[in-house]
């Protein structure tokens, strides 16, 4: 591991700082359910009451998508900026890779790869380090993907990741005159060979995507459901039929449709599974059970455990970064 961050570390560049003011987080409907969002409630075995919510820093563009490094620090996704930039220990910001193709969703291979989903030429593939970049898969089926969203690396060297389709339009908007040609909105597998699969193609919104630390289950978020979903993965890689796994607080109708906000997922070493959404972060035992709800200032898109033993959850959405000291330690077997 410490051979893998020196080759990486001449590559950390000083980040150039933008602003971009974003909506905040409405806390109102669950206010007599969870705390102030400065600090946590108190979740048996993940966190204790009163921990801060630390803010590392806001004025990020389009914030997806982190992983840790082997160092314990933090990459993640400016995918509106077209960069990846890296949290330091000290809480300092970097720009680890610029021109990122708008990557989103991230995910290192044994060997170092990282493999990012893309949405300005919306492709899967490798972008780092620069002598291995390569497009995995950029359509299905001859139609070119709509937005690769999210994804997650096996030990195997297999890639589960999410196309949420076109971006959803308001109600009363009016369609274009020439309707783009994409792939329907679906989960995929490719093959530690190569292989590209369609593995689900019945979920209205798919959007974060994530493993059990077994890797025997695989979880998806749709974020225009209410309940996080879940498949039971075969030797080969296949999936089992959909099963509802977690039901999601916050769902509620939108003007593009109905909506939990349901975005990254996370998951601990003991299998909890972590959610962000509207409501904030939402804490699923490995059985489904909602064990309670971390609220921050704005709303979270996506979450990664880094530092030392990964026991710091950081969480990244609408501009703004922070950190939580938990005690629970995020699982050791994967990047994410």
């Amino acid at each position: 591991m410490k051979d893998l961050y020196t080759t990486w570390r001449p590559h950390l560049a000083t980040i150039v700082a933008t602003g971009l003011a974003l909506v905040a987080l409405d806390l109102t409907a669950h206010a007599q359910t969870v705390p102030g969002p400065s600090t946590t409630p108190a979740i048996a075995g993940v966190v204790a009451a009163g921990t801060p919510i630390e803010l590392i820093r806001e004025g990020f563009t389009g914030t997806e998508g982190p992983v840790v490094l082997p160092d314990g620090s933090l990459i993640f996704t400016e995918t509106t900026a077209n960069r990846i930039t890296r949290i330091a220990a000290d809480g300092s910001t970097s720009t680890f890779l610029d021109n990122s193709n708008g990557s989103n969703g991230l995910g290192f291979t044994a060997n170092g790869d990282l493999y990012a989903v893309q949405v300005l030429k919306p492709r899967v593939g490798i972008v780092y380090p620069p002598s291995h970049a390569r497009t995995l898969a950029d359509q299905f089926d001859g139609k070119p993907f709509g937005r690769p969203n999210d994804l997650v690396v096996d030990r195997k060297g297999g890639v589960y990741f999410t196309d949420s389709g076109a971006p959803p339009r308001p109600e009363g908007t009016p369609a274009p005159a020439e309707q783009p040609i994409v792939a329907k909105p679906a989960v995929y597998h490719i093959t530690p060979s190569g292989e590209l699969q369609r593995i689900a193609a019945d979920i209205e919104r798919p959007n974060g995507i994530q493993l059990s630390p077994d890797e025997k289950v695989l979880y998806v978020a749709n974020t225009a459901g209410e309940h996080v979903l879940a498949y039971d993965i075969a030797a080969d890689g296949s999936i089992g039929a959909r099963r509802n796994f977690a039901k999601l607080e916050g769902w509620r109708k939108t003007d593009t449709g109905a909506s939990s906000g349901a975005d990254g997922l996370a998951v601990d070493g003991s299998g909890r599974l972590y959610v962000a959404s509207t409501a904030g972060i939402q804490v699923f035992s490995n059985k489904g059970e909602a064990l309670g709800v971390i609220a921050l200032p704005k709303a979270p898109q996506n979450l990664a455990f880094a530092g030392p033993g990964k026991k710091t959850l950081y969480v990244v959405g609408r501009g703004a970064a922070y950190k939580i000291a938990l005690l629970a330690e995020g699982y050791g077997g994967r990047a994410k």
